[in-house]
């Protein structure tokens, strides 16, 4: 249980990390001419990421979760590739990445990195450490119930804030699809 609680400090830790990178950035795109959207729905995804991290302690202690190995060493394998995919999203969008909605009119669209696959990439990694960091030790609840959660914040909410804010920021008509292509 203590590599456990490491891992998931170290979660927590790098989430202080994008904050502060995410930080940096929107002061950038504020100082050209970025705009906010979304700021409604921001205080849920911050409560549902602190509460993920948390009720995998939770879960885990109280229910006496067990070490299963061959779900948990994959699991964690998918845990670090998310982190990679993460900060590969973060690294393509440079200095117009940010945890906010914040979209600065009249830059083009990013298409490198992931962004030429997939128009949510950094979506996919939230997605697959969702599932996989609880399950790393078997907290199959905070799995299930994160991945439900996230899932109607993201679809409901966050991907539509952002489609709204590139659209409006490029005049271009809104993408409902979530089909692959460029995004900023």
């Amino acid at each position: 249980m203590i590599w456990y609680l490491a891992l998931i400090l170290a979660t927590g830790a790098e989430r202080v990390v994008e904050l502060v990178v995410s930080n940096r950035h929107a002061r950038w795109a504020f100082a050209r001419g970025g705009v906010e959207y979304g700021r409604g729905h921001f205080g849920s995804m911050v409560l549902l990421h602190t509460g993920l991290l948390l009720a995998c302690l939770v879960e885990v202690q109280l229910l006496d979760r067990p070490f299963i190995p061959v779900v948990g060493w994959t699991a964690l394998l998918v845990v670090l590739a998310s982190q990679g995919l993460r900060w590969w999203c973060i690294a393509s969008l440079g200095e117009r990445w940010n945890v906010r909605v914040i979209v600065v009119p009249g830059l083009p669209l990013v298409a490198t990195g992931p962004y030429r696959w997939l128009r949510h990439p950094n979506y996919l990694a939230v997605v697959a450490e969702g599932v996989a960091l609880p399950l790393v030790h078997s907290a199959w609840i905070t799995a299930i119930a994160f991945t439900v959660l996230n899932a109607i914040l993201l679809l409901r909410f966050r991907i539509p804030t952002e489609q709204r804010a590139l659209a409006a920021a490029l005049a271009e008509p809104v993408f409902e699809s979530a089909a692959p292509g460029p995004r900023a």
